[in-house]
């Protein structure tokens, strides 16, 4: 009788401390959900910071991240005050420790996307000469990849380092690190190359984001540059995804490196006959009357010779690609009208010259003998 009793106690002490305990934990997590969400909400209404200012990037990128560490710092102050036996303390202890380090590898990668959020509001590439914006814009989303990767990967060592056998376990390949570090060297030599490449488009800057280049006989704007490719959006709204050493490894065309302004080139064939000094006339006449020329640059000259025409070349200059592609389409179309409507006869045309030869001398002879 008195065993049986005992039992009974000893359950309804495991059943009180598992209530106590449960009550505890629970209770700490609703008073880190309600700190979080009064702090928040006091900020929320005194801070009125403009859209991509400091203050408002720090609330909305933080918000999300606060709900979890508010309630994790919660539990490991409750923790101890929990009547739990010392195991099962040291083991909630640990689960919150690496809940901890998580969340700080979380605070570190979101204070470098706010970091990186100000930087690209405050360098907008909406505006008529990005150059310098481009050039920030590139820089921080590569840098950005390059640092998250590394908190990731220091953090899950970190969270790896706290168990013991890790510890041992790492001992050990630090030991035989000569033929693992060229095994896993070799498995991840493109990655590795692909990392490095990103460093390098980073700090040398061969591409950036919304440079309009010609990769592969394919021309179009760089749209995104991650961690291991390259998206470039083309003139047609395909998308070309390019390894990121393609642009360390491979020539391609920039066209607007330094600067967006770009010339056109529009030739023209036509015949000897036609008079150089209208046209030239015209064609200047047409760069005055559209805002695609830039007024920087406008030529016209006969350029070659032909056996049968002559070639004319029109240069013109533009603010950037896009705008230098439908002034040569705007020029190509006034010039070929103007030839139509005032020239018609010098269009390239094919000449051939017959002569008749006397086939039968003799014929003709005999007729003038008669």
């Amino acid at each position: 009788m008195s065993a049986s009793l005992s039992l009974t106690s000893y359950a309804w002490q495991d059943i009180r401390v598992s209530v106590l305990s449960t009550a505890i934990l629970v209770g700490a997590i609703a008073v880190g959900f309600l700190v979080q969400f009064l702090l928040y909400w006091l900020l929320q209404r005194f801070i009125h910071g403009k859209p991509g200012s400091l203050s408002r990037l720090l609330l909305e990128n933080t918000k999300t991240a606060a709900r979890y560490i508010f309630p994790l710092l919660a539990l490991t102050a409750a923790v101890p005050l929990t009547p739990l036996s010392d195991r099962a303390i040291a083991y909630f202890q640990r689960a919150l420790n690496l809940c901890l380090i998580a969340a700080i590898g979380w605070a570190f990668i979101i204070g470098i996307q706010v970091i990186s959020s100000l930087l690209i509001f405050r360098n907008s590439i909406d505006v008529e000469d990005n150059l310098h914006a481009r050039r920030i814009r590139t820089q921080t989303l590569v840098i950005q990849r390059v640092a998250v990767v590394l908190i990731i990967i220091v953090t899950l060592a970190v969270m790896l380092m706290t168990f013991p056998n890790a510890r041992q376990i790492g001992t050990s390949i630090f030991a035989s690190a000569g033929v693992a570090g060229l095994v896993v060297g070799m498995a991840a030599r493109s990655t590795f190359a692909s990392v490095i490449a990103g460093l390098q488009v980073a700090l040398t800057q061969p591409i950036r984001i919304d440079d309009s280049v010609v990769v592969e006989g394919e021309w179009g704007w760089i749209e995104e540059i991650e961690t291991t490719y390259v998206v470039v959006r083309l003139w047609d709204l395909r998308r070309l995804i390019v390894p990121l050493t393609y642009f360390i490894e491979r020539p391609f065309q920039n066209w607007s490196h330094t600067t967006t302004e770009i010339i056109g080139t529009v030739f023209l064939y036509v015949d000897y006959s036609l008079p150089i000094e209208p046209v030239r006339e015209e064609f200047n006449r047409i760069l005055r009357e559209t805002k695609l020329w830039n007024s920087r640059t406008a030529a016209f000259q006969v350029t070659d010779f032909t056996e049968r025409t002559m070639q004319l070349r029109a240069i013109m200059s533009a603010n950037n690609a896009s705008a230098a592609f439908d002034l040569r389409c705007f020029v190509r179309e006034r010039l070929i009208a103007f030839l139509q409507r005032n020239y018609p006869n010098c269009l390239p045309t094919q000449r051939e010259q017959q002569t008749i030869q006397q086939a039968d001398r003799p014929v003709f002879s005999k007729f003038n003998e008669s």
